[in-house]
């Protein structure tokens, strides 16, 4: 599973990736949505977690541009109390889900596995259809 963590927060960003590299998680991060639209464009990544409240082009511009760009790569949402409403629009717009923050390790990690796990089952069906259409089905 690759991870790309996206946040502007960078002591926040820092300690996360170490956490995670501590745990073996193929894990990079970046400051701003641009930066993780250009990363995502020439890298594959499986799960994005992305902060909802980021100066520049926020979490929810991000969402929007990734799910365009790259459709199967899941998102999970990062957001402080203050911004519940934008957690629910990412949902709705296709995030796999959200997390308040300060989020537990544990818990991060565990629906990353489970954004990981859906991405697969998606990239199967799809496979699995081009078959059948190359097959004649």
């Amino acid at each position: 599973m690759k991870l790309l963590l996206v946040d502007d927060e960078s002591d926040f960003r820092d300690t996360l990736l170490k956490r995670m590299q501590r745990r073996n998680v193929d894990v990079h991060g970046v400051e701003s949505g641009d930066k993780a639209l250009s990363w995502l464009d020439a890298n594959p990544a499986d799960v994005v977690i992305l902060d909802v409240r980021m100066a520049g082009m926020d979490g929810i511009e991000t969402l929007r541009e990734i799910k365009k760009r790259h459709p199967l790569v899941e998102v999970i949402m990062l957001t402080g109390h203050a911004s519940m409403e934008a957690a629910i629009e990412g949902m709705q717009m296709g995030a796999f889900d959200y997390l308040m923050k300060p989020m537990d390790m544990d818990e991060l990690l565990y629906k990353a596995e489970d954004a990981f796990k859906k991405k697969t089952i998606h990239e199967g069906k799809i496979d699995r259809m081009s078959a059948d259409l190359g097959t004649g089905g």
